[in-house]
């Protein structure tokens, strides 16, 4: 299984999309600075997810979320492609 993700920082409140195959361990690797791009904003929270089969799925939702600019944009996306949230876990 592959995850499209979004992530928010408890430090500025702004959001973080990216896709991977261990949703635990990329969100462990964001926390402990291990990634470029979002290392200064640590801590990293998760705020929605989704599974799919397929990285080329995951890839291309990722693709879509990045295009979305506005955070209402991004909230409502995720809830109509039935995405996670941190109330509802894996």
């Amino acid at each position: 299984m592959y995850y499209v993700y979004i992530i928010e920082s408890l430090k500025n409140n702004s959001y973080y999309i990216g896709q991977t195959d261990n949703l635990n361990k990329r969100i462990e690797r964001h926390n402990k600075g291990r990634n470029l791009s979002t290392k200064a904003y640590i801590p990293w929270e998760l705020k929605w997810w989704n599974e799919y089969e397929t990285r080329s799925e995951a890839l291309a939702i990722e693709k879509k979320l990045k295009g979305i600019k506005k955070r209402e944009g991004l909230k409502s996306f995720a809830e109509k492609n039935n995405f996670r949230g941190v109330a509802q876990p894996g």
